[in-house]
């Protein structure tokens, strides 16, 4: 499945737009990883607990998005986008989304 970020691939046709394909995950604070990330915030430097955190939430949507593009029999997803918005006090949802193509 290839996964892009621009409308088009170079050397290849879409053939056919297969609609909307999209994957999120919510992921909460922790405890633990508050007490340690105030601490770094007083010190300064990265939040590594949280960068992992992030990643792992980004890599899962993108996985849940390339789910529902192969249910539909796509080839690509293009256009693909990365949003995170707070849902509730320590919880961000991070969601996935872009456009499942069949190619020519």
């Amino acid at each position: 499945m290839l996964v892009v970020t621009v409308d088009r691939i170079p050397g290849r046709e879409i053939a056919e737009v297969l609609g909307l394909v999209q994957g999120s995950t919510i992921r909460a604070r922790h405890l633990g990883r508050d007490i340690m990330a105030g601490l770094r915030n007083v010190v300064g430097g990265e939040i590594k607990d949280y960068t992992e955190m992030l990643a792992e939430a980004r890599r899962l949507a993108i996985e849940r998005m390339v789910k529902e593009a192969e249910d539909l029999g796509a080839d690509a997803v293009v256009g693909v986008r990365l949003a995170t918005a707070q849902t509730m006090a320590g919880a961000a949802e991070v969601l996935a989304y872009g456009t499942a193509v069949k190619l020519a």
